[in-house]
């Protein structure tokens, strides 16, 4: 993919916290180091909802870039298409300015939700965490979360591709996340885990609230009136395909886990699904389709 070099960026919706370490207490309940493992991995990309135990374990800085240095390095489109943090923040500035339109149109007002990069844990108002719950959006306090070594875990660990669209379907999906929280959408998910439950069918819309705003990626203008987002290749819709597939329930379970496929943990749905609505999204460019909850069949 590339960006308008003349495009400007707002580094403003970014919060940059790496470097701030500490150790993390527990939240709800400490996990061993097998528990551990597999909460990362069934947490990949997922909405973690307010109260939930997330991890335990001592976290150290890394380099501290903070957020004044990140405003002087990423000034425009021609930063994004040289510099990865740059690239990241020129998302941020697309998704939620695809939202900020959709939501004028339909009447609402989006309110703009900060993403936060962190390096080893950070505090939230959903509890403490490190980076081993994956990126994460928490509905307590309306923030994105996400420790960016995650992307090099998607390919040492997952096996994935990779790539900046890659990227911003991470992102994408957790802005997702945040569109459910503001209609009111989140509210609807009861507990249990499973092919059809709650949990299963917010996870697919928020992939499907991904592909919607890539298919108007390349349109969505800036604050400047410049889309950010000049082109996306079929490769690049190929890689996010790649991580979607390599996230799915039954992928992480028979992978990751005991190699062992039960449906009845699913959390967030197969690969298949979540190719399909990821799918369904940049296909159609219209939120009414990702309708998981009034769905019958998912896929």
């Amino acid at each position: 993919m590339e960006f308008d070099d003349g495009a400007g960026l707002d580094t403003s919706q970014v919060s940059d916290a790496r470097g701030i370490g500490g150790r993390v207490a527990l939240g709800g309940g400490g996990l061993g180091i097998v528990g551990f493992i597999l909460y990362f991995v069934l947490s990949q990309l997922g909405g973690v909802p307010a109260g939930a135990p997330l991890s335990t374990d001592a976290v150290s800085g890394g380099d501290t870039v903070s957020s004044g240095d990140l405003a002087k390095e990423c000034r425009t489109g021609k930063d994004a298409n040289t510099k990865p943090d740059c690239a990241r923040v020129a998302l941020i500035n697309s998704i939620q300015g695809y939202w900020t339109d959709q939501f004028a149109r339909s009447g609402r007002t989006y309110e703009q939700a900060t993403t936060t990069f962190f390096s080893g844990g950070v505090n939230t108002a959903c509890g403490n965490a490190t980076s081993d719950v994956g990126p994460f959006y928490c509905p307590a306090d309306g923030k994105v979360y996400i420790d960016l070594t995650f992307f090099r875990d998607l390919q040492t660990r997952f096996g994935a591709q990779g790539g900046t669209f890659a990227e911003a379907y991470v992102l994408a999906h957790e802005y997702g996340h945040h569109v459910q929280n503001l209609l009111g959408t989140s509210g609807k998910v009861r507990e249990g885990t499973g092919p059809t439950s709650d949990g299963v069918r917010l996870e697919l819309q928020a992939d499907c609230y991904a592909g919607v705003w890539a298919n108007h990626a390349t349109t969505t203008p800036s604050a400047s009136g410049r889309p950010l987002i000049r082109s996306i290749s079929q490769d690049d819709v190929n890689r996010a395909l790649d991580v979607a597939a390599r996230i799915g329930d039954d992928f992480i379970q028979k992978n990751l886990g005991g190699g062992k496929v039960d449906e009845s943990q699913f959390s967030h749905g197969s690969s298949a699904q979540r190719e399909q609505w990821f799918l369904t999204g940049i296909n159609g460019g219209n939120p009414t389709e990702c309708d998981t909850f009034g769905a019958r069949d998912l896929g």
